[in-house]
């Protein structure tokens, strides 16, 4: 993989009832999830940008933007400013249904 999926270039909303072993799911936003106090998430775009979506106060998501980078086949680095640490995943699967990814830093 030279590039990322282009199924990877929308928002994911984080599925941990799916979550095994060091794999965390995600599915796209308006997926319909069984009621949960919140969920994080995250979005990617083709230009690079990024923002991942924590949970806030009261379980509100947040959006703390960033930038993402193609380190290696299926391996891409999360970057931010101010301090916050940075990520690198891993992609095991990425479909238009399913994201599989495993967290290598952060």
């Amino acid at each position: 993989m030279s590039e990322p999926p282009s199924d990877l270039f929308r928002s994911w909303v984080h599925s941990y009832e799916e979550d095994h072993e060091d794999v965390r799911v995600y599915r796209p936003d308006g997926h319909p999830f069984p009621p949960a106090r919140g969920r994080r998430g995250m979005e990617f775009a083709p230009d690079g940008t990024f923002v991942d979506h924590p949970l806030g106060r009261g379980d509100a998501p947040d959006a703390v933007p960033g930038r993402w980078r193609l380190v290696s086949d299926r391996h891409i680095a999360l970057t931010f400013g101010g301090g916050r640490p940075d990520r690198e995943l891993e992609i095991l699967r990425c479909d238009e249904d399913v994201l599989h990814v495993r967290r290598l830093t952060g």
